[in-house]
């Protein structure tokens, strides 16, 4: 019986700025593999790209750093824990790694967070995949929008952004409309509310949630990147998101009419469940966009 090549992954540590960057990176049989960098969303890490990266880390050079205030990164007392910052320090971990070209994955906050590495860098993207990782107002709920629109000094909004970071919270995240939660697995909520019970931790998150809106202020810069510079893009979006319901991944189509689009019937985290959908698309993708070489 010939079983399928599964990736050999190390776990790692980066110094950028002061902060100890962690990170998986798979370890593909070729030297001169794909490279795909996965950008974590709120409030995981990088053990959201497990499986991924197990499934397809053998043919591709996967890399998945945690940020700031999530997952196994340490940062110095003092850190701001705002976007930009956590663009800074994803994009000095990219040149620390000697990274010059790669397909960016984005979700959830990792798109704000790779849109503002790719207006930095427009030369280091060799294409875009985007999982409910929204930059279109379409693409917000009411009860995201709502959300976004928390102040700190509006009575109440600290202890309405706490109340996500709570287990219920966390594990509605992965649940809320999923077909069959029986194909969720429940370490995924669990380990990301071990390390939101951190020292410090709620605290970075409550900062990020009030510095959120200025990703909604951007979002027509990143339409405008996306019109300019036309990156290939594959677009795998769970349609039953609460927080970035379906229009937001058809908004995209409008700046790159060329995209490819899969709608999944499937919440958030659509990796946990539909792993099996997504795998094979991203391979196909990365092998189709590698080979058209440096835009």
């Amino acid at each position: 019986m010939t079983f399928p090549a599964l990736a050999r992954t190390v776990h790692r540590h980066l110094d950028v700025d002061g902060v100890r960057v962690f990170y998986r990176e798979s370890l593909p049989e070729r030297a001169d593999a794909p490279v795909l960098l996965l950008l974590h969303g709120f409030p995981s890490a990088s053990h959201q790209f497990r499986r991924l990266i197990d499934v397809l880390g053998a043919r591709y050079r996967l890399i998945a750093p945690d940020y700031p205030g999530f997952g196994h990164t340490e940062a110095p007392a003092g850190f701001t824990y705002a976007f930009d910052r956590l663009a800074d320090i994803t994009e000095g971990f990219v040149r620390k790694l000697g990274l010059t070209r790669f397909v960016m994955y984005v979700f959830d906050f990792g798109a704000p967070v790779g849109f503002r590495l790719a207006e930095r860098h427009p030369e280091w993207i060799a294409g875009l995949v985007v999982q409910n990782g929204n930059v279109y107002e379409e693409g917000l709920s009411a009860g995201a929008r709502d959300f976004i629109a928390l102040r700190p000094d509006r009575p109440g909004a600290e202890d309405t952004v706490r109340d996500l970071l709570t287990l219920p919270g966390t594990r509605g995240q992965y649940e809320t409309g999923v077909a069959d939660p029986e194909l969720v697995a429940p370490e995924g909520w669990t380990l990301d509310q071990h390390f939101l019970d951190l020292p410090g931790r709620k605290e970075a998150q409550v900062a990020l949630a009030f510095d959120y809106h200025t990703n909604v202020e951007r979002y027509p810069a990143w339409q405008e990147w996306l019109r300019t510079h036309t990156p290939p893009t594959l677009i795998a979006w769970g349609a039953n998101d609460p927080f970035f319901p379906e229009p937001g991944a058809r908004a995209y189509l409008r700046d790159l009419p060329g995209a490819e689009l899969h709608v999944l019937d499937t919440g958030h985290f659509a990796l946990e469940d539909r792993l099996p959908e997504i795998a094979p698309l991203v391979a196909g993708f990365l092998e189709r966009v590698w080979d058209r070489g440096p835009r």
